[in-house]
């Protein structure tokens, strides 16, 4: 009764702190940035002024989490509030000729539950969870408008045969960049709704590989990356000389439609009542050429995309919203993709479902952080490469490896407050904690007999 009391006297709050109005939000998510890729987190090879804006006139999250350390269950955990082990999807699994295993309908969405407080939801970029006209196709979960790629595979190429536009296939003629192209829509979507609360998805495809960028914008950092003119990068039948510049180039350009989201907030003037989210899906991968390692895209993070070390799935993550977020903050509040769904219907005086995993943050955006509900630990788990389970607890972090194998193979314990690299496996040291975690891994489970993740 205590606990109920005091959400709706949050509630209240907040709607008196928001003036009664229902705030838009716009959760922009690249794809396999890493947690060093932006220079308001410590990138200098290149700049990233809008993302460093975002950060300066509001708040960095350093400690927050992607759902997943691949796409599919990533996007998947942050649609629905459930952690990899309750999750619906819990790896890449592609369907031909197009898609991805699908959301099943029975799956409640962030649009679904944002429609029942008057929302309109659109969605701009890659999806990757269902095929068209699949039961996870965007416009079957909630979506009033959607533009860009169901599939994760022809997504990642950036001059594709076609876009989807809800549900109409559009022709192109392999000379478009789908990035532009989405952008384009995106802010079509914002201008089209600025006088109804709206949910703006915008799932962006840069950094993925193919490393592909127009050549007029690839050409200055030719110059300034000569020694990689010689280099070859090749992704899926597409193939570019010097990857590395043409990483540059796609940050570039990416950052460059973030700063036209917020110019384009600022003219209609509902800067102050929409909450701006950027984050990315996982950590940063290393096909097509790219080199992370050059661009020291993790920072002092180990492991990179298909790890649960924190290079895999913690991320560069800043939330933008004037007047209501305090500029130039920081947090260390310890959050994740699939907290978003509760955080979106605290600010909107939503009834999120029930059974969520995720814990909402905003009393932590909006600078009421006694109010903060805290979590014991987050979960994850990750079915490739012999499979993986992670755990965060407090300042502790806890990784099983070769789980197919053993699924009581041991596990790593690491510091986080002094171990942020992950350097010193010190499980033998304190026991008690290993078990905590080994707990806490065997009760976040269900399994799937979609994604088993033990045979």
């Amino acid at each position: 009764m205590k606990f109920i009391l005091s959400i709706t006297l949050l509630y209240f709050t907040l709607l008196g702190y928001l003036n009664g109005k229902k705030p838009n939000f716009i959760y922009i998510m690249v794809d396999d940035a890493g947690y060093g890729d932006f220079s308001c987190f410590g990138q200098k090879k290149f700049k990233t002024p809008n993302v460093d804006r975002m950060a300066k006139e509001g708040m960095k999250l350093t400690d927050f989490y992607a759902s997943s350390t691949v796409c599919a269950p990533s996007r998947s955990s942050l649609m629905t509030g459930h952690h990899s082990g309750r999750g619906y999807i819990r790896g890449n699994k592609e369907i031909k000729p197009e898609g991805q295993h699908p959301l099943p309908l029975k799956a409640v969405t962030i649009p679904e539950v944002l429609k029942q407080s008057g929302y309109v939801s659109g969605m701009f970029g890659k999806w990757g969870l269902g095929a068209p006209g699949s039961e996870g196709d965007p416009m079957n979960q909630g979506f009033d408008r959607f533009y860009g790629l169901n599939c994760q595979r022809q997504s990642h190429h950036f001059y594709p045969t076609h876009v989807w536009s809800d549900r109409r296939k559009v022709m192109l003629d392999r000379k478009h960049y789908s990035h532009t192209l989405i952008a384009d829509e995106c802010l079509k979507f914002i201008r089209t709704n600025k006088d109804n609360p709206f949910f703006c998805y915008v799932p962006f495809t840069i950094p993925h590989a193919a490393m592909q960028s127009p050549e007029e914008r690839i050409a200055p950092w030719r110059k300034k990356f000569p020694e990689f003119e010689k280099m070859t990068g090749m992704y899926g039948g597409s193939v570019i000389t010097n990857p590395v510049a043409a990483f540059a180039a796609m940050m570039e350009h990416m950052d460059e439609d973030v700063g036209r989201i917020l110019d384009l907030l600022e003219e209609l003037k509902i800067d102050d009542n929409t909450l701006v989210i950027f984050t990315s899906d996982n950590g940063p991968h290393k096909e097509g050429g790219h080199k992370p390692d050059f661009f020291d895209s993790n920072g002092p993070l180990k492991g990179y995309k298909r790890d649960l070390y924190e290079g895999g799935i913690r991320v560069a993550t800043v939330a933008w919203w004037p007047g209501k977020i305090k500029p130039g903050t920081s947090t260390s509040h310890v959050a994740a993709g699939w907290d978003l769904m509760p955080t979106l219907c605290e600010l909107s005086g939503t009834q999120a479902p029930d059974g969520l995993d995720g814990v909402s943050f905003a009393p932590t955006l909006i600078g009421k952080k006694k109010e903060q509900e805290k979590r014991e630990y987050l979960y994850w788990e990750f079915h490739e490469r012999g499979g993986k389970q992670a755990v965060r607890m407090g300042k502790w972090k806890g990784i099983r490896l070769n789980v197919r194998k053993d699924p009581h193979s041991p596990i790593e314990l690491y510091d986080l407050s002094k171990d942020i690299g992950e350097e010193n496996n010190i499980a033998s040291k304190r026991p008690e904690i290993v078990n905590e975690i080994e707990l806490a891994m065997k009760e976040s489970r269900v399994e799937s007999s979609i994604f088993p993740f033990i045979n």
